[in-house]
């Protein structure tokens, strides 16, 4: 049995276990709080990814995220790591949530050591940490609890076993997913390089970052790409406000296009702007005053801005 600050199980290890078949259950589409302002609720099933710089956030992240749990209902599951202990994890939450003693006695909380889930015979076994969280689960809803609530604090994050880690995260999503449970994993960004962070963006649902007491939401590089054409479309519009003789025959991007010729950037400016190549913003100069029959970049400019 991995060590732990108690057991999760009113009664203790001497309690019977229930079959799996007989206490996992079917999603709740009721709406869980996550106690993290930026995410709001949650819903059973979700798989959060969270960033964070110092210990400080870590501690206050986890905190508000299972206190929200025990307030629930739910039962609540601390997997801590560098650089928490056990101890301080306990302290932490003892003195941030009123009647925590209550929730501790009642079982339903368990702070446990990440090593102790993750580890066997000194290499990380997905199978064997996939059990203990299902064997939570399982437990947690026969003996009443609404569901599971997990924290995670990932501690090996440039290790050898970070391949390791990211596959024990996918089977985590898969047990997560379609049954009442929320999860939560923490990655220190002092820790983690940019390929890090994509790696465990991919393994989870969505994921956010705390950055000097600031949250945001991390994008993919699909999403960033779609809000910069967005804005630069924007742009084309705001240049363009005043419908003009040929606006009709120029597609979104050569609108984007004229937006630039028309601010006076040069080809190769208003190609870094577009992140196109200069040739193909000359490509889209020539189709432009050829649609428009321009002469020149002077005469294309006069005709859009009516000068």
């Amino acid at each position: 049995m991995p060590r732990s600050s108690r057991s999760p199980i009113p009664g203790g290890e001497t309690t019977p276990r229930p079959a799996a078949a007989e206490v996992l259950a079917r999603p709740d589409p009721e709406a869980r709080k996550s106690g993290i302002d930026v995410l709001g609720d949650i819903a059973w099933g979700s798989h959060v990814c969270i960033f964070y710089e110092t210990k400080e956030d870590l501690i206050e992240i986890g905190c508000a995220f299972l206190q929200a749990g025990l307030v629930a209902n739910e039962f609540c599951f601390w997997q801590v790591g560098d650089p928490i202990s056990i101890e301080e994890a306990t302290a932490s939450l003892r003195a941030r949530v009123p009647n925590f003693d209550r929730y501790a006695a009642s079982g339903q909380i368990e702070i446990i050591s990440g090593s102790d889930v993750l580890f066997r015979d000194g290499q990380v076994d997905p199978h064997g940490a996939v059990l203990i969280w299902k064997e939570r689960l399982q437990t947690a809803l026969a003996y009443g609890f609404a569901g599971m609530r997990f924290n995670g604090d990932v501690f090996l994050v440039g290790s050898r076993f970070w391949s390791d880690l990211l596959h024990t995260e996918l089977e985590l999503d898969k047990l997560i997913s379609g049954h009442k449970m929320v999860g939560l994993c923490a990655y220190p960004l002092t820790k983690a390089g940019a390929t890090d962070i994509l790696d465990a963006a991919r393994v989870h649902q969505f994921s956010v970052a705390r950055r000097r007491g600031q949250w945001e939401f991390l994008e993919t590089p699909e999403l960033k790409r779609a809000k910069q054409e967005i804005k630069q479309l924007n742009g084309a519009l705001n240049v363009l406000s005043r419908p003009f003789p040929g606006h009709d025959l120029l597609t979104p991007r050569e609108r984007v296009a004229l937006a630039q010729i028309a601010r006076g950037a040069s080809s190769k400016e208003a190609a870094r702007t577009l992140g196109i190549s200069p040739r193909t913003m000359e490509f889209h100069r020539a189709n432009i005053m050829q649609k428009l029959g321009a002469k020149n970049t002077v005469d294309l400019v006069r005709r859009v801005l009516g000068s």
